[in-house]
Formats: structure tokens, C-alpha cells, sequence
């Protein structure tokens, strides 16, 4: 089993930035990929980005250009730098290692952009 941690969501204003990270623990030794998701409310969850041990990243279309994913692999921990942050970005964003059960979920952390 994989434990994910997120860190580093809160409240900032349209323009500003935010770094979130997520450490895994547990059998980390089963890490290809690793994921961020997010929920707004009302809205289905989608897939942000992810990232390959190797350092392979995709973004989503609604955020490339100002979020930056990236990984640590010595500690186990990925980062989504979240730059030029809107309202549209608010919601609940989402660790995930893919795998077998629907993959291995951290709790979520809020993040909420002001106009």
C-alpha cells in the first residue's frame, strides 16, 4: 500500500501562486506515476497532471502554460507549482499513485483563489 500526504493548499488572490506537494510512504517501491486532481464543487473530478519517475510530466489543457509539476524522487514527493492562479482554480486538489482499486488517494487539500 501507498499513503500519500498533501501539503501547501490555502487562500490566495487571482494572480498569486501556490506550490503543492504530496509525499508517498509505504510501498514506494511501486511508484511509476504519480498524479494531481481536482474537484470544484458542482464539477466532475479531472486529471491535472502527472508525472513519471523519469520525470515525464503532462499537463491539462485548462492549466498548461501556468502550472508546472515536478518530482523528487530521493524523498518520494511531487510538486504542482500553480502560477497566475484564477477562480476557476478553486476546489479540492487530489494526490494519486494509479494502480490496482482505483489507485492510492490522498485526503485533499483545499485551495481557494479570490477575485
Amino acid at each position: 500500500q501507498v499513503q500519500l500526504a498533501e501539503s501547501g493548499g490555502g487562500l490566495v488572490q487571482a494572480g498569486g501562486s501556490l506550490r503543492l506537494s504530496c509525499a508517498a510512504s509505504g510501498s514506494i517501491f511501486i511508484i511509476t506515476v504519480m498524479e494531481w486532481y481536482r474537484q470544484a464543487p458542482g464539477k466532475q473530478r479531472e486529471l491535472v497532471a502527472s508525472i513519471t519517475t523519469g520525470g515525464s510530466a503532462r499537463l491539462a489543457d485548462s492549466v498548461r502554460g501556468r502550472f508546472t509539476i515536478s518530482r523528487d524522487n530521493a524523498n518520494n514527493t511531487i510538486y504542482l507549482q500553480m502560477n497566475s492562479l484564477q477562480p476557476e482554480d478553486t476546489g479540492v486538489y487530489y494526490c494519486n499513485v494509479p494502480g490496482p482499486f482505483g489507485g492510492s488517494w490522498g485526503r485533499g487539500i483545499q485551495v481557494t483563489v479570490s477575485s
